[in-house]
């Protein structure tokens, strides 16, 4: 069975950066669609960016349009995101997974805080 290990969150201050990566356990499970997904206190789970199996297409919500990038590195079966111009309302555990999702799949995550 594929894992998705996510790493790389922390606490920042309002404009900081962090990159996130997600990496699976098995590289046929990275050449389709992957997605970064976030869930905040209360809130539901939203897809925040994703990409597709050629790296030729991706998209975003549009509250972090302009500020996340979303990347992949098939050979490393590897998911990143790098997070800019953070802000308190980034904050929320992130994770990835395919898009659309498997619900057999989602990780731990890795939490993201902004501080103001």
């Amino acid at each position: 069975q594929v894992q998705l290990v996510e790493s790389g969150g922390g606490l920042v201050q309002t404009g900081g950066s962090l990159t996130l990566s997600c990496v699976a356990s098995r590289r046929s499970f990275t050449i389709v669609p992957m997605g970064w997904y976030r869930q905040a206190a209360g809130n539901e789970r939203e897809l925040v960016a994703s990409i597709t199996r050629s790296s030729e297409r991706t998209k975003y919500a549009d509250s972090v349009k302009g500020r996340f990038t979303i990347s992949r590195d098939d050979a490393k079966n590897a998911v990143y995101l790098q997070m800019n111009n953070l802000k308190p309302e980034d904050t929320a555990v992130y994770y990835c997974n395919w898009d659309p999702p498997s619900d057999a799949y989602w990780g731990q995550g890795t939490q993201v805080i902004v501080s103001s």
